[in-house]
């Protein structure tokens, strides 16, 4: 059966006449089953496909819902500006701000180009149509991402809502850990500071009592700030890190280098509670309750014979005054500075911990001169060269000392509590080299048995390590640098070779005078490696 099948354009002037015989009705219907079948299979699927899409927006939304709107023209936020215009590309406009921008807009016509509605519905026509030749991406999907294409502000830059409605989490005062628990973490990883340890135990220790008993009763437990002194390379910095991974209250590790008095360049000193603030998430209810580490606060000491302004030294003194004393003050979130176009927070400082760390150099010689005008004639007399090489002369500072270095009185007043590190000696080298969970050698080791080699240390080559860190008089930090100079020939030549099972570090290679004892895998100790590095460890 053959139909005639006429494919000339229709206009729109002439109709079509369908005509049903009946012979294909069956087959209508039946193409009409199946259309139907499939066009509802294609619907299952594309929602099979997209249940996921609305969980991921769910849990997008939820996380951005903990966050407080921020006015994208006044950077306030909702605790402070109210309810927000939500705009599209999740940009929020205060109320303020939205009738401010409604009262210019309604002041000028713009040459009656409000008015002109052809040129309306061409801008209508822009807005609703999408980008072209992007129609494959999602916006929200980049803005999770941490590329926040989608416009808005990012969550890095808001406030954490405060909870409504529920308890606050007491802590119990059974669960916090004594401060001999705390010390015994501390000498896991710290070798010596004993004294230093004790103040820093305690100290954290009554600070979970404080944010315990915050609420208890109406008597206050004042907070007690410290004051660390040490030699450089001594473990200052050291122990306040490793106290960081021990602790489950905020922490946060900052310097004074960068400070200056508000309005010139440089960070403001707002910005030390910033950086508690991203390390608490945002929260202002954790920041309140956790610990700053200000490091190279001798850096920030009262400039000495200067007729200029001292915006990095005295000025920031006074401007720490109000964090360590206690009080209200605005915190820039996600930014060093309050001039950065980001939202402000208020930050009561009351119950949070300041520990502060310097090397307060040439602070030896204000004790020493101190010292010796105490001397006078006779046999049982002091002479003046008795504190002179005494390593651990820091041990006797005063206030005023500190007050001779360039603190004022003000700032030393906040710190009630001061605490001297006393300087390494060779033996403390030689247990920081082998003791502590991460030491130095085991580091070494644990390279060199990934390739199957033992690594392996003489008694006497540690000494000589701790000798030439001595010399060198800075810390702790001396022993990496010697020993990456020795290990450098070693971690190249042993690779090359896979026989090689054992490597023995001596003295005399320490010292340039040989080299290592090498044991081939099976035998005894075979052959040495090669002479090499002999005049640089010499050098050393």
């Amino acid at each position: 059966m053959s139909d005639d099948f006429d494919f000339r354009e229709v206009t729109d002037d002439e109709s079509v006449d369908i005509i049903d015989d009946g012979t294909r009705g069956s087959s209508d219907s039946g193409s009409e089953a199946e259309t139907d079948n499939k066009a509802e299979a294609a619907n299952n699927a594309d929602n099979a496909a997209g249940s996921d899409a609305p969980d991921k927006k769910d849990e997008s939304d939820k996380k951005d819902s903990e966050y407080e709107d921020v006015c994208f023209v006044c950077r306030r936020p909702e605790s402070k500006a109210g309810k927000m215009f939500h705009l599209p590309n999740n940009i929020c406009v205060c109320d303020d701000c939205m009738h401010k921008t409604m009262d210019a807009v309604s002041q000028f016509d713009y040459q009656n180009m409000l008015n002109n509605p052809h040129l309306m519905s061409e801008l209508n026509k822009q807005t609703k149509s999408s980008f072209p030749g992007f129609g494959f991406l999602n916006m929200d999907d980049l803005k999770n991402g941490g590329f926040n294409l989608g416009g808005g502000i990012p969550n890095t830059q808001k406030i954490k809502k405060k909870s409504e409605g529920e308890a606050k989490p007491a802590i119990n005062i059974k669960d916090i850990p004594a401060p001999h628990k705390i010390k015994a973490k501390l000498d896991e990883y710290v070798i010596g500071q004993d004294q230093a340890k004790k103040i820093m135990s305690v100290a954290v220790y009554n600070h979970y009592k404080r944010v315990a008993t915050d609420t208890m009763d109406e008597i206050e437990i004042e907070k007690s700030n410290i004051l660390l002194l040490g030699p450089t390379g001594s473990g200052k910095t050291y122990l306040v890190k490793t106290l960081a991974r021990l602790l489950d209250v905020p922490l946060a590790i900052t310097d004074a280098t960068s400070l200056t008095e508000a309005g010139y360049i440089g960070d403001d000193i707002e910005s030390v509670v910033s950086k508690l603030l991203a390390a608490a998430g945002n929260d202002v209810e954790k920041t309140e309750h956790g610990i700053i580490f200000i490091d190279e606060i001798d850096k920030i000491a009262k400039k000495k014979n200067t007729t200029s302004r001292d915006v990095s030294g005295e000025s920031v003194q006074q401007g720490m005054l109000k964090l360590l004393e206690g009080s209200d003050v605005e915190v820039p979130v996600g930014a060093g500075s309050k001039n950065a176009m980001v939202p402000l927070a208020t930050v009561n400082t009351r119950n949070i911990l300041f520990i502060c760390g310097g090397a307060f150099p040439d602070l030896e010689d204000i004790i020493t001169q101190r010292l010796n005008k105490q001397t006078s004639i006779g046999f049982d007399a002091d002479l003046k060269d008795k504190y002179e090489d005494d390593p651990n002369i820091l041990s006797k500072v005063t206030i005023e000392d500190l007050k001779k270095f360039g603190m004022i009185p003000e700032f030393l007043g906040r710190l009630p509590i001061i605490c001297t590190l006393q300087a390494l000696t060779k033996d403390m080298l030689v247990q920081i080299l082998k003791e502590p969970k991460n030491a130095i050698l085991k580091q070494y080791q644990k390279l060199l048995a990934l390739d199957e080699v033992d690594l392996q240390f003489d008694d006497t080559a540690l000494e000589a390590i701790a000798e030439k860190a001595m010399e060198k008089d800075t810390g702790a930090r001396a022993l990496r640098a010697i020993i990456e100079d020795f290990m450098l020939d070693i971690m190249y030549e042993i690779p090359k070779d896979d026989n090689i099972g054992r490597v023995t570090i001596t003295r005399d290679y320490i010292e340039g005078k040989a080299s290592p004892l090498i044991e081939i895998r099976g035998d005894g100790v075979g052959p040495r490696l090669p002479q090499f590095n002999t005049e640089a460890a010499t050098e050393v």
